[in-house]
């Protein structure tokens, strides 16, 4: 006789109407919207972190490698810089820089827990050295596999036990996602909500949030890290969306057309071998100073796992841009998005943003020759900004990394219906869910996701 299988619906709508509930409060039971900001500064001062730039001579554990120059920790573990040898035969252009090789796939994962009936998260005042104002509001846990398996010697790693092996029934959002593809090679970060329903001893460094308190902390100016906000844009929120430009089975097809005409030849090379990069004491930096450069830190009083360290990190030339164009066609809002390549990426291209870039870069190009639709974006009226806020990018590995990010309304003289190559109309409601899959969304296009997911903006008003 066979036995009974229990079978469960594949998807359903309770979750999302939960996530809906949490985006509508504003309010928690815990801590006040208004309180965050004041918690986290008091947290700043409490934790009396400094961070002070040294020459590479003083890093401690870190040395280049006397064949190749690549720069490691003694340990062979966290992360390492090398050389990156890019190719793009399909538009005849070539180039090489560092990037940071961290092979190891990282925790980014928040706790989730039903207070009078609405979801809240488990957020962390963390430090990292790379943060302009050096504590945000991180996910429960937000860990390397190093840290978490105490390669450096500290701590354990707080929560983590709900991660490693959570109850599958419990489990909101589980997805591999990918960071910055023009810094990182190939990297990866478990992105992960978990729901629990025992009461969780609640550590002084945490506080429960509803999904509608990080929107409006959203819309302060690096209040909110990017870890969290990665793992924000992953939940399954639904969209009030039945119709789009076009079909899911279109946009798939067209993203995959992208990345089948793309052909891009990245290879990891030694950082002695790469072209038109210098090193001094300090820094390693391009000749002419544009876009990036790599330099050394020493961390002291750290309220993390180590108190104390010393490690390299990138810093960008200046503040970038990081902006969504969106339009309204027959009253349902699009998001124009970028099929952009990345030396980094593992499949190529990911979709990005309209513009994503630090126009210091660009200012001494001819205005045809920038990134398209950078000066839209720059030249938007104060009327046509729905959303903008300065946010930082990872500070565990860049240095004042700072954008601002804009979700900007436009119309067809600026953004016309049919977009020019590499470009593509799609609602909302796809990019969440694409974001629910690995590889298709890139870092900055989930920070703004996160935005509308957690209701920082509406944009169901847009322009034709």
């Amino acid at each position: 006789m066979t036995s009974a299988v229990l079978l469960r619906p594949r998807s359903g709508t309770a979750l999302t109407e939960r996530l809906a509930r949490s985006a509508a409060a504003t309010e928690g039971a815990g801590i006040k919207t208004a309180d965050v900001p004041g918690w986290l500064a008091a947290e700043t001062v409490a934790c009396g972190t400094r961070v002070r730039r040294i020459p590479f001579a003083e890093l401690d554990g870190w040395s280049f490698s006397p064949t190749g120059g690549n720069l490691r920790h003694r340990s062979g573990r966290f992360f390492s810089v090398e050389g990156l040898h890019v190719a793009r035969p399909d538009i005849g252009t070539e180039w090489q820089q560092p990037i940071i090789v961290q092979p190891e796939v990282g925790i980014l994962g928040i706790l989730a827990k039903e207070f009078d009936g609405t979801l809240h998260f488990l957020m962390q005042a963390k430090v990292e050295p790379g943060n302009p104002n050096l504590v945000q509001l991180s996910p429960t846990v937000q860990a390397t596999r190093s840290n978490y398996t105490k390669a450096h010697g500290g701590a354990a790693v707080k929560y983590l036990e709900y991660f490693l092996r959570p109850d599958p029934r419990m489990v909101i959002t589980d997805v591999l996602q990918s960071e910055h593809g023009a810094w990182f090679y190939r990297k990866r970060n478990r992105n992960m909500i978990v729901e629990v329903e025992d009461d969780v001893p609640v550590d002084e460094n945490f506080r429960w949030l509803t999904l509608g308190q990080l929107g409006r902390l959203l819309q302060h100016d690096n209040v909110v890290n990017m870890d969290a906000r990665t793992v924000l844009a992953s939940a399954p929120v639904m969209y009030p969306e039945h119709q789009a430009l076009s079909s899911d089975v279109e946009l798939h097809s067209w993203i995959t057309g992208k990345r089948a005409l793309h052909e891009v030849r990245a290879r990891r090379i030694p950082l002695t071998e790469v072209a038109g990069w210098v090193r001094d004491e300090y820094t390693i930096h391009r000749e002419d100073q544009r876009f990036f450069q790599v330099l050394a830190v020493a961390v002291e009083g750290a309220n993390r796992e180590v108190p104390s360290w010393s490690q390299p990190l990138f810093e960008p030339v200046a503040q970038g841009v990081v902006a969504f164009a969106y339009r309204a066609f027959a009253g349902v809002p699009h998001l124009l998005v970028h099929a952009r390549v990345e030396g980094g990426f593992l499949d190529t291209m990911e979709l990005a943003p309209t513009v994503q870039c630090v126009p210091a870069n660009y200012l001494h190009l001819l205005a045809s020759q920038r990134p398209p639709f950078l000066d839209v974006m720059l030249e938007a009226p104060q009327d046509r900004i729905r959303y903008a806020a300065i946010h930082s990018e990872e500070g565990g590995r860049f240095l004042n990394a700072e954008s601002r990010y804009l979700v900007v309304a436009t119309d067809e003289s600026t953004t016309p219906a049919e977009p020019p190559p590499g470009y593509h109309w799609i609602t909302p409601g796809q990019l969440g869910w694409l974001a629910g899959h690995s590889r298709y969304v890139n870092v900055q296009a989930r920070t703004l996701l996160a935005v509308l997911t957690s209701r920082a903006v509406d944009i169901g008003q847009g322009c034709s």
